[in-house]
């Protein structure tokens, strides 16, 4: 099986320091959404969280020997799957923002954990309470 990607646009900041997760970060910067799918964010807005998938560009190629990493924060080894390593077998990412403006293709953002011209693979709503999932994902 052969699973490709293509990146519908790139996030963008000037910042220097990025932490290593969204839930800590303060870094503000923004979404270039390619304009062919510009249509695709109506009904984002400013205030609301959404989550970002993206592509860890500037990662070293996954080796087995990372299967076990030491996070920077932690004092213990742990499984790659347990940690938010950007050294993963498929070098996905995922981001809770919090969108601060829209205009036209563009998503300025907050609480970001990316670098500058990471690409972005897909954008999807962050629901938290069970009232804003749609009733076609609801149980039977």
């Amino acid at each position: 099986m052969s699973i490709e990607f293509k990146p519908i646009g790139t996030f963008h900041t000037d910042a220097a320091n990025i932490p290593r997760h969204w839930s800590i970060s303060d870094v503000r910067g923004r979404i270039v959404i390619e304009k062919c799918y510009e249509e695709g964010l109506k009904s984002i807005k400013a205030g609301q969280n959404i989550v970002v998938l993206f592509y860890f560009h500037k990662s070293h190629r996954f080796e087995p020997e990372k299967l076990v990493q030491t996070p920077p924060h932690r004092r213990q080894a742990m499984g790659v799957f347990s940690i938010c390593s950007p050294y993963r077998p498929n070098p996905i990412g995922l981001s809770v923002l919090e969108v601060i403006d829209i205009k036209e293709n563009v998503i300025f953002v907050k609480r970001a954990d990316m670098i500058d011209g990471t690409p972005i693979l897909d954008i999807k709503p962050h629901i938290t309470d069970k009232q804003e999932c749609p009733s076609y994902a609801k149980p039977c």
